[in-house]
Formats: structure tokens, sequence, C-alpha cells
């Protein structure tokens, strides 16, 4: 693959970009209804308007160039075909056959892989229904009535994320929480609210050997047996996992291990029975709704024209504001309380998957890629960081997320919620000159004061807009955020199915662990290690 920023492709959008000083919103916005009608685009009860980014039909086309000399619609065709298109790591990245059809015939690796998907959804089923019908119970007969999962990263934040958004569906007789980190904080909390009797644990993990997920399901593990004994475990621990011989040395029962396959990577997992919370939580019905909303972006993704495709102008939006208008930050802004976790989800899918400086081959890639992914729902992120959106000195990118409907119907609140997310997208493309804002002084005011009310504006906002937060909604949005990091990816021609850059301080840690608790200091750590190790020794009073 050549340089990027060498192919005529690239270097015509850098022309481009030059010669039209990077375009401005107002003048743009002012093309009224024809503007907004070409750049809005959709799936029935799926609204997507990109007509605040700093784009013209010229610098569409433009990048739609790009993404054909990056041979995207190729590397999207062997993405649905199952090759291993994870070339670093020799595997599929198959995530789709997860809420995909029978008819669909995915495949990896040459073989079909629908009957094992769907022997696996009928068995979440069997478990769901089995808990709301009261015939699968802990060990002393009572119902469950909480759930701990015990993940981290996608084990954790995919879950944990579609749990929030959709609580509106919980069944009421059951609580969900989610352990992640290895401070003993977060299994204690989580254990305290909790009665072993009536406690379920899953334990998702690929390997089975995550150091932060074996220390947490160990603590459950004890905890869990001291009141009610070592028979305890078969009964209240389920495991996702690719290991089960692991499973079976923990004590989980083969009815309760749940599979994963090499082709699904952690952050695009939700769709498994990595999402066995959530199944749980609002039902099979729901979660089956989840995953139809899924397919739906993935039949578009792969069917739909360039020009009109939601993740693939997504994506294409993204590299225009990283690479050419140097947006080095993204601020993902929901306004509905259910998707606070989407941000931090986000995060961990948009820059594990992007956030590298080599490309499949190894080689520099020569230009920025994924940018900072930040956010909080609206509006308490209005009382936050929107000053540095909307004043800093640096630019900074993002997307509005709202449904027209409200979660929990309530007098205004919701459309109090709408007006604040319109109003902000549209402060941040327009902007306040300095002589509107000299307009708006009060008498008495100093003049200078007008620099401080002005807004540079020009901000570019990308706004997708939900009929309603339900089920298929959500799938619909996690899916379109799956292709549209593919599609960045494919442009910067990177791998985002791996993730060697989270390897290197667990290795360093090891050798550490021991020298915490007294043992000898590992060989070949820098003078700043040591010296901390040393404090925390000395405080802790180790080796005195």
């Amino acid at each position: 693959m050549s340089s990027l920023t060498e192919t005529p492709a690239w270097r015509a959008l850098a022309d481009h970009c030059r010669t039209t000083g990077g375009h401005s919103l107002r003048n743009l916005l002012a093309a009224g209804e024809a503007r907004r009608a070409a750049l809005t685009k959709g799936l029935d009860g799926f609204v997507v308007d990109f007509s605040k980014n700093r784009v013209t039909d010229e610098t569409l086309g433009l990048l739609l160039d790009l993404a054909r000399a990056r041979g995207l619609e190729d590397r999207r065709a062997q993405l649905f075909a199952g090759e291993r298109i994870n070339n670093t790591e020799g595997r599929a990245a198959l995530h789709m056959a997860l809420r995909g059809h029978a008819g669909d015939a995915f495949k990896a690796d040459g073989a079909f892989v629908d009957d094992e998907v769907a022997a696996q959804l009928t068995r979440i089923d069997r478990l769901v229904n089995a808990m709301e019908r009261g015939e699968r119970t802990g060990v002393t007969g009572e119902r469950f009535t909480d759930i701990i999962n015990i993940g981290i990263g996608g084990s954790d934040l995919g879950p944990r994320m579609a749990c929030r958004a959709l609580s509106t569906y919980r069944r009421a007789a059951l609580s969900v929480r989610f352990v992640a980190n290895v401070d003993a904080t977060d299994i204690s909390e989580a254990l305290h609210a909790c009665r072993p009797e009536t406690t379920l644990f899953l334990v998702s993990s690929k390997t089975f050997t995550t150091q932060e997920t074996l220390t947490n399901a160990l603590t459950a593990k004890r905890w869990l047996t001291d009141a009610l004994g070592a028979d305890a475990v078969g009964r209240h621990f389920a495991a996702v996992t690719a290991n089960p011989k692991a499973a079976r040395e923990f004590g989980i029962k083969d009815d309760m291990r749940f599979a994963i396959w090499d082709w699904v990577g952690g952050r695009y997992s939700v769709w498994s029975a990595v999402g066995l919370p959530l199944a749980l939580s609002v039902g099979m019905r729901a979660f089956r709704a989840f995953l139809a909303g899924g397919r739906d972006m993935d039949r578009h993704f792969l069917e739909a024209p360039l020009a009109d495709n939601l993740p693939v102008l997504l994506g294409l939006l993204g590299v225009w504001n990283r690479n050419f208008l140097g947006a080095a930050a993204h601020a993902v802004l929901p306004y509905d309380q259910s998707l606070e976790h989407l941000p931090g989800y986000l995060q961990q899918l948009a820059m594990e998957s992007n956030g590298k400086a080599v490309d499949r081959d190894g080689a520099p890639v020569g230009a920025g890629t994924e940018p900072v992914l930040f956010g909080q729902a609206g509006t308490n992120g209005q009382h936050a960081f929107y000053q540095l959106l909307h004043q800093g000195t640096d630019l900074v990118s993002a997307d509005f997320i709202a449904a027209a409907e409200a979660t929990n119907p309530s007098g205004d609140h919701h459309d109090k919620l709408l007006a604040n997310c319109l109003a902000q997208s549209a402060a941040l493309a327009l902007g306040r000159t300095d002589d509107e804002a000299r307009a708006r002084l009060k008498t008495g005011e100093a003049e200078s004061l007008a620099a401080h009310k002005a807004f540079p504006g020009n901000r570019p906002s990308t706004t997708i807009l939900l009929k309603r937060l339900d089920p298929r909604s959500l799938g619909r949005l996690v899916a379109l955020y799956e292709h549209k990091t593919f599609v960045e990816a494919m442009i910067w021609g990177l791998n985002p199915f791996d993730q060697y850059g989270v390897e290197l301080g667990k290795e360093l840690a090891a050798p550490l662990l021991g020298a915490l608790g007294g043992g000898a200091e590992p060989d070949g750590i820098d003078p700043s290690t040591r010296g901390l190790l040393a404090a925390i020794r000395a405080f802790r009073g180790v080796g005195r």
C-alpha cells in the first residue's frame, strides 16, 4: 500500500482544504433547505444530519475518491466474507455474524458459523427463560435477584453501556451490577449490596486468565463459599470464555459456560454471550431486537452506495476533521441520561482500535490517526467542558445524539433537553461575531467585554437523531460506530482489531507485584519507578 499522504486522492483533499480555507459554516448553512436535505441521511426512525460539517459537494466527492483509492469497498467485502482481516493475529473479525440471520451465511476461514452462533443464542434464551420462570435458582432454592458481571474492557464496557441505555426495559425483579477494576473497592461495594443466596456471577474473559477479572472472580468465589459452601459455585457462577478447562477448574459447570470465538474481539463482543447481563436484564425479546438493530446497520453498511452510507460518511468526515481541519479531539455528546456510558464505551472502540501509529504492514502512517475521544451526557457536559468546545484554542469536532421521544416523559423535561441539544450544535456552527457581541452589550458594560462574548463558531458537528431510544435503535447506533471505526481504519491503513499497546504495562506489572509484597526488586527498572516502589514499601513498613 502506498504512503497515505503521497496518494493523489490525499493530495487532492489537502489542496482542496488549502484553497477553500476549510469553508465557513455560516456561509454553507446559508444555502438553507437544499444543503440540509442533501446532507441528511438515515434509516427508518434513525436520522443523521451531516450539514454542520465544513464540507461541500466537492469535499465529499474527494473524500469518496479517497475511500475508493484506499480499497474501502474491497476491505468491507473481506470483512463480511470472514477473511483474516485481522492480519497481525491471523483472524477474521466477524462480530456481524453474532447478530446475523441464518440466510446471511457468514463464514470464518471458509466454515459456516451460523449454527454455532444460533446454538449459543438458544442457550442464552434457555437461561434467561429459566430465571424468569424461577426454574434456575441458587443453591438454597431462592430466586436470583442480583447479577454481578465480572469482566474488564469489552467484557465490561459493552454490557454496562447497553444495560444502562435500556434500563427502562429492565425486569424489576433483577438488578445488574458491574465489576471491572482490580481495586478491591469495586468488588467490595458490589458484594455489600447483595446476598450470597440470591446472587449470580457472570465471569467474562476469553482467556480466563485476565488478571483483573480473575482476581475479582476469586474474591467473589470466597465470599460465596464462605457463606454457602463450595458446592454453591456451580449454581451461582456462569462464564463466557474460550478456555473451558480453566472455567471447569474454577468450578463452573459446563451448562453455565458460554462460548466466544477468536473471531470476536472484546470491544465487539456485546452481541455475544458477553451480552448476557443485557439479556437477563431486559429479556430475550428486547435482546433480539438489539441484535436486529445491529443487523440493520450491517446490511446498510454493506449494501448502501458510499455516498448515502451512514458509517462511510461518518468515518470519512472523521478523517476530514482529524487530518485536514486539525481536530485532535472528538466529543460524543448524548442528550439522553440513559446513554451516559456511551462515550466511555466508544473510547475503547475507537481509541483501542485506531490509536496506532503504524499501518497494517508496520510502516509509519504518516498522518494523525484516532483523535482523543471524550464526552458526557447533556446537559451535564454543558456545565463542565463546553466552554472549551466553544471558545478554546483547539478545534474539537462533535457528535450530538438525541431521541425525539422521551425515555421517561415528565412535563417539559424532554423539550428542554432537546432545545439545548439543538442550540449547542447551532452555537458551535454559527458562533457570534464581534459586531454581534458588541450589539448585545448591556448599558454600562465595557466595550472590551465584547471579545469575551464573541464565539468563533465554525466548529463541525454531526447530529444523530433517533425516534426513540429502544433496543433496536441502540443496536443500530452501536453498529454505526463499529463500522465508522472500520472505515477510518481502512483510510489510515490500520488494523483496527488488535491492541498490542495494552500489553507492555501488563508485562512490566508482573515483576513489580512481587516487589510490592517484599520480594526482590526487579532488574532494569528506571529510577523514577524504583523510587516510587521504595516509597510505597516505606509507607507500608515493608523490609523494616
